[in-house]
């Protein structure tokens, strides 16, 4: 059905609004629909380590679909870099499409995780970006998956997007589009996630127009003004219910670094200080200073009010101060391949310094590690190369009257599945022998933590290689109110000819047939004094293998 457009304000009322925000919402989740249908790398369809999103004229988020939140975070971010370089009206068309993957030019992340962006045009104005953003196994760099715990410098980490056109007025550039493929390992998978990428972007848009068509730009705009406006309400309403002062907290690191935070809340900002933190670092752990804005916009939904779609307006009263040069606030050329651990664990110092604060409202320490797992090499099969990317799940921290959650993804991760058993042997050169949830000791309390999981790949061919950088390795997750600490993340490679090995940080690990690379993640910390737990709850966990007998008797006194 054709409508007529129109610049007047048609049915300019809360309920029309309402409509429309709702649109938005029901948009950006038909992009993240077809994305994923279309994709071809199992971390995109079957992870699900993407995000896509709407925004203002301005660059401002306005809809954030499903996803990573981490991810949905950038994209407001990268639409920005694209309107501060293509300043001059003239060099952005209908039909065009963007893309970034460069940290140092609005990518935000690291070099995997491609950002592709769309202007929305209605009678020669752009009245929204539609955007997505997921990760891509690899785009070139001195490793294999484009991750390398060895990379001093961003150059080593891939190719390098600083935020391009790939499409021009509906056509893709050849030469950009050559150059993308060519530079990985696996080309049929870079040039079946790019389209994906685009056919999104170019979904978002055709809605956002019929959207706009049927109410009028001048509603449609005003809608986006009005719920971002709403956004700050809530927000400003439950800053008001937060404990007022000064929140400071410095925890050491597993490689013996201090991150610090300081958090200072009044009635009308929260605001978050990382200055006081080192510099950066000359491998790949270090964030970008929006990359730590987004943990600290994370903290501050979830703590204000979590039950809207977050908004430009959501975030209004957040205030970030950072250190140019710091592994917080990383300058070029610095890597920042590994920039997830970097970004967790500010995120869990954050965390720390309030949960004492917030007992009711924030849990005890997690795994609180993206556990990042590299596997890859000649399939045994096709001989062709493979890589498997794949975060790791593990246990969240307990609560003021609840037990953790068990094998879940890290905090910042948000909705992500790992990639089943039977997907990862069809795919990659591995079995996967054992899927279980972990029984090491660790996480008991009155409330007990989330228990962390075990699992085993058996390696089916020689010369694979094997690249991790897990944390929360020495340190252990924090238990609260005499809860005990949870258990660590790591990785056992297993020698078929005997002996093993223990990695948390390792670069082109050669593993062989047989070999078994068995991958421990944490279990959460408890939450109070352990004797204080029901003592039909204990059973239940020694019934279910939560806690051994002997561990029970131990620490829980039954």
């Amino acid at each position: 059905m054709d409508f007529k457009s129109t610049n007047s304000v048609v049915g300019d009322d809360l309920f029309t609004f309402d409509v429309i925000q709702n649109s938005l919402q029901a948009i950006s989740d038909e992009m993240f629909i077809v994305m994923r249908k279309t994709a071809m790398s199992a971390i995109i369809y079957e992870v699900l380590d993407m995000g896509t999103g709407i925004t203002d004229a301005e660059g401002e988020i306005a809809s954030s679909g499903a996803g990573i939140p981490s991810f949905i975070g950038v994209l407001d971010k990268a639409v920005k870099a694209i309107i501060r370089k293509f300043s001059d009206p003239s060099q952005i068309r209908p039909g065009d499409v963007f893309a970034t993957n460069d940290p140092y030019y609005g990518g935000v992340t690291h070099l995997n995780d491609v950002v592709f962006i769309m202007p929305v045009f209605v009678e020669n104005e752009i009245i929204a970006w539609t955007a997505n953003i997921a990760h891509w196994p690899d785009i070139s760099g001195m490793a294999p998956g484009s991750l390398s715990t060895d990379a001093i410098e961003i150059f080593q980490e891939g190719l390098r997007l600083p935020a391009i056109k790939v499409i021009e007025e509906g056509e893709p550039i050849a030469s950009v589009v050559d150059i993308m493929i060519v530079n990985s390992r696996l080309p049929d998978n870079l040039r079946g996630d790019m389209w994906a990428a685009i056919a999104a972007v170019r979904l978002g848009e055709r809605r956002l127009i019929e959207l706009a068509t049927k109410y009028g730009t001048a509603t449609f705009k005003a809608a986006f003004k009005q719920f971002m406006d709403y956004g700050e309400q809530v927000a400003r309403k439950g800053l008001a219910r937060l404990p007022k002062g000064r929140f400071e907290l410095a925890e050491e690191q597993d490689d013996g670094e201090m991150h610090r935070v300081t958090i200072e809340i009044t009635d009308d900002t929260f605001t978050v200080d990382l200055r006081d933190n080192p510099n950066q670092v000359s491998g790949p752990h270090n964030s970008s200073r929006d990359g730590v804005i987004i943990c600290a916009q994370m903290l501050f939904k979830a703590v204000t009010d979590s039950a809207i779609t977050a908004n430009a307006g959501s975030f209004r009263p957040l205030k970030v101060l950072t250190r140019p040069g710091s592994v917080f606030h990383a300058e070029e050329p610095a890597a920042l391949g590994y920039y997830f651990e970097a970004e967790i664990r500010i995120f869990d110092v954050m965390l720390r310094a309030l949960a004492p604060h917030m007992p009711n409202l924030l849990p005890a320490g997690s795994f609180g590690s993206v556990c990042g797992t590299f596997i890859g090499g000649a399939h045994p099969d096709s001989k062709r190369h493979f890589t498997i990317v794949e975060p790791q799940i593990g246990g969240w921290g307990a609560m003021n009257g609840r037990d953790g959650n068990t094998a879940m993804f890290s905090l910042v991760h948000g909705e992500t599945f790992n990639c089943p058993a039977e997907i990862a042997e069809a795919r990659y050169g591995v079995y996967v022998d054992q899927a279980t949830l972990n029984s090491q000791p660790g996480g008991e309390g009155e409330w007990r933590g989330g228990k962390g999981i075990l699992v085993d790949y058996r390696v089916r061919s020689d010369d694979i290689f094997l690249t991790l950088g897990y944390t929360r390795s020495r340190i252990l997750p924090w238990g609260v109110s005499g809860g005990a600490d949870g258990s660590p993340n790591y990785v056992e490679v297993i020698r078929s000819s005997g002996g093993c090995e223990r990695y948390a940080v390792a670069t082109g690990v050669i593993v062989n047939e047989g070999d078994i690379i068995r991958i421990h993640t944490g279990n959460g910390a408890g939450y109070g004094d352990p004797r204080k737990r029901d003592k039909d709850a204990v059973r239940s966990d020694i019934q279910n293998g939560y806690v051994t007998p002997e561990r029970a008797r131990e620490i829980y006194g039954i």
